[in-house]
């Protein structure tokens, strides 16, 4: 399914897809160990319900997932949707893909309910989400891990409002489920 964005005519489709596993993963990336360069974070993710994608030629040459996960800042329990794999081919970036593609899934966030988005980033990648709107949280973002126990996010955690007026909560930040 194709979803219906205010993009100039030019723009590659954004599509729905209905999985993204390492298959697709190794098509926009190829097959390296480390395709997000998250590893050394050494955290367990967790995986995105909903998936978008960008193809080009047959071919799908970028992503962004969502899921929605319970998160509290200060007293505040709350939602967010959760934003990971955004991914473009290295040899199509540069070429406004990523933001196609984060364009149409956050449209589509904006749907769910939740206020917030959250993302996690390399810090390389900050001014990108910058023009995209996302704004950096500067407070440690405590995550959840298996066996019940926590880590502090060793990314840049990042926010943007999905409702008109929304404002990030004061207080430390807790998600109440493994990073996505």
């Amino acid at each position: 399914m194709t979803a219906n964005l205010n993009l100039p005519s030019a723009s590659p489709a954004v599509v729905r897809l209905t999985r993204f596993t390492k298959t697709e993963l190794s098509e926009i990336v190829g097959d390296g160990e480390d395709p997000f360069g998250v590893a050394w974070a050494g955290l367990t993710w967790r995986a995105k319900e909903e998936h978008f994608g960008v193809r080009r030629d047959g071919r799908l040459v970028a992503h962004t997932g969502l899921v929605t996960v319970p998160l509290a800042v200060g007293s505040v329990e709350t939602r967010a949707v959760g934003v990971g794999g955004v991914v473009v081919a290295p040899g199509l970036r540069g070429q406004g893909l990523a933001r196609i593609v984060m364009t149409a899934a956050l449209e589509h966030a904006r749907t769910k309910g939740p206020r917030y988005g959250l993302l996690f980033c390399m810090p390389h990648l900050l001014p990108l989400y910058q023009r995209l709107g996302w704004q950096e949280l500067h407070e440690e973002v405590e995550v959840e891990q298996p066996a019940d126990t926590t880590a502090v996010m060793p990314l840049r955690s990042m926010w943007t409002p999905l409702r008109e007026g929304a404002r990030w909560p004061v207080g430390p930040v807790r998600l109440r489920s493994l990073p996505m």
